[in-house]
Order: C-alpha cells, then sequence, then structure tokens
C-alpha cells in the first residue's frame, strides 16, 4: 500500500467514524454499558482495519461500518421503546447497600470486593461505609450513593463509653473484613483482639464469626455489618 493510498484511508476512516459517531450520539460515550462497550469496540476494530487493511476494500469498509452504526442505533430506539430489551442489553442496577447494610450476595453477582467498593464510595466523596444508607451500582459500571440524613452512629464519647483515641484521617480503619480480622489495623489503633470483641459485645455481635465487615471511624465509633441482612 502506497503512502498516498494509505492517507486517503486514513482520511476516510477518521470523518466516516467522526460522522457515525455523531449521529449514535453521545450515550455510546457517556454511558458505557455493556452493548455500548461492545459496539464502541467493534466499530473501532472495522474503522483502523478499513484505514490499514489492504486486504479490506474501502466500499466493503463503510458497508461493514455503516451497518454495524445502523444496528447500534436500532438497538439504542429498542433501549428507549421496550423495558425488557432495555434489561436484555444493558442489564438492570444493583443495590448492593440497602438500609445501612452490605448485600453479600449481590456483592458476588457485581464481582466486587470491598476494597473495590470502598474507592468506589471515595470517589463519591464517603469514606466510611457507615454513613451511606443505600448505594446502587448502576449498568454503566458507576456507583450512585444516598447516604444517611440526621443519623450518624453514636461514638464511644457520646454513650459514656471508654474508647482508644484515633489518629486523624479523612477515611475510616476496616479492621474486619470479609469475616478476617485485621490485626495490622488493630496494633495501629492500639487495640487487641479482646478490645475489638467488647466493642462487637456492646454493638449486639457475641460472635467474630457473625461479622462480615467492620471499621473503626476516625471519632473511635464502631460500624458493623453482619452476614445476616435482615432487611425488610
Amino acid at each position: 500500500m502506497s503512502i498516498s493510498v494509505l492517507l486517503v484511508r486514513l482520511t476516510i476512516a477518521f470523518f466516516t467514524l467522526l460522522i457515525l459517531a455523531r449521529l449514535m450520539g453521545r450515550k455510546e460515550i457517556s454511558q458505557m454499558t455493556f452493548f455500548n462497550f461492545i459496539s464502541a469496540i467493534s466499530i473501532g476494530t472495522i474503522g483502523a482495519s478499513l484505514a490499514i487493511d489492504s486486504t479490506l476494500s474501502v466500499r466493503n469498509g463503510l458497508i461493514a461500518l455503516a451497518v454495524w452504526s445502523a444496528f447500534t442505533i436500532l438497538m439504542g430506539v429498542l433501549d428507549i421503546k421496550s423495558s425488557s430489551a432495555r434489561k436484555t442489553l444493558d442489564g438492570e442496577p444493583i443495590i448492593l447497600i440497602k438500609k445501612g447494610k452490605i448485600l453479600e450476595e449481590e456483592m458476588k453477582k457485581t464481582r466486587l470486593d470491598l476494597d473495590e467498593l470502598n474507592v468506589l464510595l471515595r470517589k463519591k466523596n464517603v469514606f466510611s461505609v457507615a454513613d451511606v444508607d443505600y448505594a446502587i451500582f448502576e449498568t454503566d459500571g458507576t456507583l450512585s450513593v444516598l447516604q444517611k440524613q440526621g443519623k450518624r452512629p453514636a461514638t464511644k464519647e457520646d454513650v459514656h463509653t471508654p474508647y482508644h483515641p484515633v489518629a486523624s484521617s479523612p477515611d475510616s480503619s476496616v479492621v474486619i473484613k470479609d469475616g478476617k480480622v485485621n490485626h495490622e489495623h488493630l496494633k495501629r489503633l492500639h487495640l487487641d483482639l479482646e478490645n475489638l470483641e467488647a466493642q462487637l459485645a456492646a454493638n449486639g455481635f457475641n460472635s467474630l464469626d457473625d461479622v462480615f465487615y467492620a471499621e473503626v471511624k476516625n471519632d473511635g465509633s464502631l460500624y458493623v455489618d453482619a452476614y445476616s441482612d435482615d432487611i425488610h
């Protein structure tokens, strides 16, 4: 393939992709659902082949781009018109935290672990699971968070219970994750296992086996999430 032919093909591919992107709308970029992801990769691959693959004629490349874009636009129309088609193409939002409780089974469906959940929460300027009333994992991979309003966990000082002060930090300290005690964090907080068990008992948990997740906030208060999610 000569340089001149390559430049012509690159120019055709560039402007064709630009026009098709405008025709398909902003949703392809702003909401990267499963279908949008597949569509974007496929159109990009076809566009790249049109630009540099000499075995693919310009005519066939343009036809392939036009047909795939037409499918994408058609699916977008179905997505708007039909709720059942929308569920099939994009899936449904999944509630990960409901009424302040982490839903472990829903976490498994999304293949998210607690570390990833905390990262998504921090991106929403939420630095403690204890502050969350609802968290919903959207179909585009983002997390929508509803924080508790007018309700915060009582601190040890509020209930006149001694507690070990924790160094000021924007984040909370996880002491139990996936049912396992984080001894390194306990040591940093100047706590031992007996202290932790006593604080859990004060919160109604008589066994470590019942606890899925626990964190000590920077004010010394303890947030605990159980394995059993008794939510109505």
